[in-house]
């Protein structure tokens, strides 16, 4: 079926057409902000997020696509990395635009079965931010929800956000080395380089 409406797939608005554009017209990214593997295109976001030429007007109203899901986000990590989750989704939710995020141990239904709930937030959420640190590495959860998210958005449209977090490159997951993604340095710096990307 995802291959049915790829090829179906509407012809993009004036909007993201202007921001292909941009994006194609500019040169490649310097060297600081691009992590090299070999022949992997995954690359760092780090400084390259540009502002979004969506307004918040245009996300809260009520017509708009948002309000077609549950969620605009779906944080997936591992429990020994909720403090900063807990950080991340407290900014998200307290900007402009009032993300709606799903945080597990607090959105989760008491009493129904962990594989329900993971796959209900990857199909009620907009988009999935995925913390890959070491912790999320070891977690068969984790690896069970990434799978889940990709599963949803195959060709990713930007929906899958991996935000990397103390790991090597060669332990990065192979099913994410076709994406973009976030590393995460400078926290106040990534949370904004996430909430631009949700933007988006």
């Amino acid at each position: 079926g995802w291959f049915r409406r790829l090829l179906h797939k509407p012809k993009p608005s004036s909007v993201e057409s202007s921001l292909n554009s941009s994006c194609s017209a500019s040169s490649s990214p310097s060297s600081s902000s691009v992590e090299s593997s070999g022949s992997s295109p995954s690359t760092s976001l780090a400084g390259s997020i540009r502002p979004s030429p969506i307004s918040v007007l245009d996300i809260n109203a009520s017509g708009s696509a948002r309000w077609t899901k549950s969620y605009d986000v779906c944080i997936c990590h591992s429990e020994v990395d909720l403090e900063l989750v807990e950080e991340l989704v407290s900014y998200l939710e307290g900007q402009p635009e009032s993300f709606r995020c799903f945080l597990q141990l607090r959105d989760a239904t008491p009493g129904s079965a962990v594989v329900t709930e993971l796959c209900d937030a990857v199909q009620s959420s907009h988009c999935w931010v995925m913390l890959i640190t070491p912790g999320f590495l070891r977690d068969p959860w984790c690896k069970y929800q990434m799978h889940q998210a990709l599963a949803e958005a195959p060709m990713a449209n930007g929906r899958t956000i991996p935000v990397v977090k103390d790991v090597d490159r060669k332990d990065y997951p192979r099913e994410l080395r076709n994406l973009y993604y976030i590393y995460m340095a400078v926290k106040e710096k990534s949370f904004k380089q996430i909430r631009d990307t949700v933007v988006r």
